[in-house]
């Protein structure tokens, strides 16, 4: 049976709405999105030729403020990893304490084969489709897998284009010269990093010294390891991209193999260690495993071989319920990817607060908010898992699902 991130998204709201003894009418509101959408989208090629895209939006649940999240461009996208994306994004705005609420856009398509020109026409021809359900007091978008600031600033831009006015609030992960925030481009990867250095205070896990592996190097990849290196002492042994592995038991350069990925496009030539299988990092003796790549990652065929004292899963469903149950017995702290990397969401919704006040915040206060609501987060979900004897997914589950429920049902909904 192929794998289903939504089927897999349900079986955990399952699992939460029946240890927090939620009534089915409830459970079954949480379960599905309140509205999804469907868009063709014809886009010119430079060929002449004219292309037809198939794109979504889903905005998962409003109940605690306006859907949030990003838009992925992927030749593997569909709308059931689009829904679950948003399911989780719900959670995730949830567990931060954040007043938004969940959702998740898709293009169908392959970025790495298209001109900016021809990326433009997608990008706008987006906001064309989706413009009467986006906005501030609706719906904000985000960057997310294979798009980018500028593509976001096409998108705002046509956005304005259409209501006639500045709306610079209505799109986040913005260029900073188009109001995007400081301290934006490291944020998923740093809120990680707090989540990591508060679990080994929590678990009484050293990390100075200490190894880390991160498998996937895009974005938060290459902060998780310059920020592993430079905030909580780890030292970098393995990472990995799409196409290859690097592996030094003595330790690798963080800003190097950075600096290395940032010229060539790819890990591979390297010369600061040896070339392994991607999916081997995986696998590699750590303290800190950084899964930070695609969903389905750790399953039941490979969890096993997880080698790690901790997992903060810097990508969205990296671990299935499957490889969940194994990590557990195997003891591994796993960090779930809806706090572990709240960051990236947290400080787009202080991106919209800077928007919205036409004032903007230092790098550094922007550091210090997101320290704290990253923090206190995991708090809240370290206080539930010891309370009741179960682990940091199930918990913050039942933190995030709690507070939605109790939104949906001061709301008058159920």
């Amino acid at each position: 049976m192929s794998y289903n991130p939504f089927a897999v998204a349900q079986t955990q709201i399952d699992k939460a709405a029946k240890a927090l003894g939620l009534d089915e009418s409830t459970q079954q509101l949480l379960r599905v999105p309140q509205r999804e959408y469907v868009f063709t989208l014809p886009v010119r090629l430079d060929n002449g030729k004219v292309k037809i895209f198939q794109a979504f939006r889903v905005q998962y649940n409003t109940a605690r403020g306006p859907a949030k999240g990003g838009i992925r461009w992927h030749p593997d996208e569909t709308i059931d990893t689009v829904r679950a994306l948003a399911a989780w994004m719900t959670w995730k705005t949830s567990v931060v304490d954040i007043p938004l609420g969940g959702g998740k856009g898709g293009v169908i398509c392959d970025p790495k084969t298209m001109s900016e020109g021809e990326k433009e026409r997608l990008a706008r021809a987006y906001v064309r489709a989706v413009s009467r359900e986006i906005g501030i007091t609706k719906d904000v978008p985000a960057p997310d897998v294979y798009t980018t600031g500028q593509i976001m600033a096409w998108m705002m831009d046509e956005y304005e284009t259409i209501m006639q006015e500045h709306h610079p609030g209505v799109i986040t992960g913005k260029p900073l010269a188009l109001g995007g925030s400081l301290g934006r481009g490291d944020a998923t990867a740093r809120g990680g990093i707090y989540t990591v250095r508060e679990a080994a205070n929590a678990y009484g896990i050293a990390l100075k010294g200490e190894a880390m592996a991160v498998q996937g190097f895009g974005n938060a990849g290459q902060f998780a390891a310059l920020l592993g290196e430079k905030l909580l002492g780890l030292k970098l042994v393995a990472a990995c991209d799409s196409q290859i592995g690097i592996y030094n038991k003595n330790g690798i350069s963080a800003k190097e193999i950075v600096d290395y990925k940032l010229s060539k496009g790819t890990l591979k030539g390297f010369k600061g260690g040896k070339e392994i299988a991607s999916n081997e990092v995986l696998e590699v003796k750590c303290t800190v495993l950084f899964p930070a790549a695609l969903e389905n990652s750790i399953n039941e065929k490979n969890a096993q071989r997880v080698d790690c004292k901790i997992s903060c899963e810097l990508a969205n469903g990296p671990t299935t319920p499957e490889g969940d149950v194994i990590l557990d017995k195997k003891s591994v702290v796993v960090i779930p990817d809806y706090l572990a990397n709240a960051g990236g969401v947290t400080v787009s919704y202080f991106e919209q607060c800077q928007n919205a006040q036409n004032y903007y915040w230092t790098e550094t206060q922007v550091h210090e908010r997101l320290d704290q609501k990253m923090t206190a987060a995991f708090k809240a979900v370290h206080e539930t898992s010891v309370k009741k004897k179960i682990n940091l997914r199930d918990a913050a589950y039942l933190v995030s699902i709690a507070r939605v429920a109790e939104a949906v049902k001061l709301r008058g909904w159920v």
